[in-house]
């Protein structure tokens, strides 16, 4: 029984795919295909699932797909042409967050609650899950949208609505939330949840800095439409971002078991706010939260509901995408013209690897298959060494080309963490951060946020083998099992997939060596 799930269609389009119960790949649209259309199906990650699990598009037996999606009846017969023996479902936004969320969260029970800018009708929603049910408690509609406000203030700051709203997030943590009296007018709660949106702090015919009204800019003690002094900006972010959360505990309520959907929950700091509350035994983040991750919940929904199936859905690693040979490997970098050595075994790559990053040069690295998802989980990742000064710089400034106030992520082994951070299960996917303890306050100064804050990246040995004795090699060099992580990817462009796309990304930038399954290029 194959399931071919959909989801993001109009925004960060991606394809999953089941057999037998079985989640066997996930691939997001742009990254294979680069320039992807809004709106259309996302062929180049349906072929990429399709060859990962070994399938024709005629053994498909049922494609579900997850709201909103453009030109419906066109859809549909599309749909039927490229799976003509398939049964074609569809599942609502929140619905199909709700299920990426729960069902693969590994309890039998659990509080859901999805939060997005909006997706559907619905901004944001909490359920009850049992077994394999959900039953929806409360809805909360657009334009009562916590995640369009934090838009509206990414945009309000002079960054991307819509894209850089983890900017806002980590400058928060440069900041005080003196306005955060300001932010809870404009978001009100009434009782546990959400109330209506004040829209009086917002102007419809400002089509700019997040259409806010002139209440809001005399909140802010600043002229009416004026531009956020830059010494202003954090607090702006760190009030809206206390704000947040604050809101966000409430909705959540109590109880054992907290899973969290929508791209609200993408925040990092949020994550961990929720988890150091104690409001809840357990909290699990479906670590694609955003749009993408609405085709786990289409095809979890169509395997459940649709197919009537007990039997529950594993996420054992979110390492989903494709992978390349060595063959593969090694017939780019010859037709790039690159000279490359080959390392002939896997303590060759070890080596060659702690070489270059005790040399403190910065090492791109690519193994396996790709990471679904935003984040690097040591498969496509730029690493550097936990112990170089001068890593912020290097990475920001001459190779992410960002903000410094952006700060990379420290793996380290799931099993010796604790004795570096304060860090929850959610830190396996980068879901949330830590805090590094204080008597490794100074060794990790590079990667503070800001109030001990790190983000950190746990690694078991049966996520990711090759990572991990990585990551204890590292201990015999620079006294820890630590080291930098940031995702191989340049300019905002999607991670890295193929060995194209890593040789085109190395020199592009200020990486220094690229280690891409067997084969070493130093610039």
């Amino acid at each position: 029984m194959i399931i071919l799930g959909l989801g993001g269609l109009r925004h960060n389009a991606a394809a999953a795919i089941s057999k037998d119960g079985q989640l066997l790949a996930a691939v997001e649209q742009r990254k294979v295909a680069r320039h992807p259309v809004p709106g259309v199906l996302p062929m180049e990650a349906i072929r990429a699932c399709l060859e990962l699990a070994k399938a024709q598009p005629a053994a498909v037996d049922v494609v579900a797909i997850a709201r909103p999606f453009s030109s419906e009846s066109e859809l549909h017969l599309e749909l039927r042409l490229q799976f003509p023996r398939a049964r074609v479902v569809a599942a609502e936004h929140h619905t199909a967050h709700a299920a990426a969320a729960y069902y693969l969260s590994g309890v039998d029970h659990a509080t859901v609650l999805t939060l997005d800018r909006n997706g559907d009708f619905r901004c944001g929603a909490r359920w009850k899950a049992h077994g394999t049910e959900l039953h929806l408690d409360k809805e909360l509609y657009y334009p009562d949208s916590i995640g369009d406000v934090y838009s509206r203030v990414t945009d309000l700051l002079g960054y991307r609505a819509n894209s850089d709203e983890p900017k806002v997030q980590w400058l928060s943590a440069a900041g005080q939330p003196a306005y955060a009296g300001l932010f809870e007018q404009i978001l009100p709660l009434h009782g546990d949840w959400a109330s209506h949106t004040d829209r009086h702090y917002f102007d419809g015919e400002r089509m700019s800095r997040g259409g806010f009204s002139s209440r809001f800019y005399q909140g802010l003690g600043l002229a009416d439409g004026a531009a956020v002094p830059e010494k202003l900006a954090a607090d702006v972010a760190s009030s809206l971002q206390a704000t947040v959360e604050k809101i966000v505990l409430r909705l959540a309520g109590t109880g054992e078991n907290l899973c969290l959907g929508g791209g609200v929950f993408l925040n990092g700091l949020l994550v961990e706010a929720l988890e150091r509350s104690g409001q809840f035994k357990h909290i699990y983040v479906q670590p694609a939260a955003g749009n993408a991750g609405t085709a786990f919940g289409a095809l979890c929904l169509a395997w459940h509901e649709t197919l009537g199936q007990t039997k529950r859905m594993h996420l054992d690693s979110f390492c989903l995408g494709p992978e390349y040979t060595n063959e593969e490997i090694k017939r780019v970098f010859e037709n790039c013209k690159l000279r490359f050595q080959t390392l002939l075994t896997t303590d060759a790559i070890l080596a060659t690897a702690i070489e270059q990053l005790q040399r403190d040069r910065i090492l791109a690295w690519m193994q396996g298959r790709m990471e679904f998802g935003s984040r690097a989980l040591g498969n496509r990742s730029i690493l550097a060494s936990p112990v170089n000064p001068y890593s912020t710089e290097n990475l920001n400034v001459f190779i992410k080309h960002r903000e410094p106030f952006r700060k990379f992520a420290a793996s380290v082994p799931v099993e010796v963490a604790h004795e570096y951070f304060e860090v929850g299960s959610n830190a396996r996917y980068l879901s949330a951060v830590g805090r590094v303890k204080p008597a490794h306050r100074d060794k990790f100064a590079a990667a503070i946020l800001g109030d001990d804050i790190v983000r950190v990246h746990t690694v078991a040995e049966s996520d990711n083998p090759l990572y991990w004795r990585l990551l204890h090699r590292a201990a015999e060099v620079f006294g820890m099992p630590v080291l930098y992580n940031t995702s191989f990817n340049l300019f905002g462009d999607p991670l890295v997939c193929t060995p194209r796309d890593a040789v085109r990304s190395l020199y592009s930038s200020g990486i220094d060596s690229l280690i891409a399954g067997y084969f070493f290029v130093e610039k």
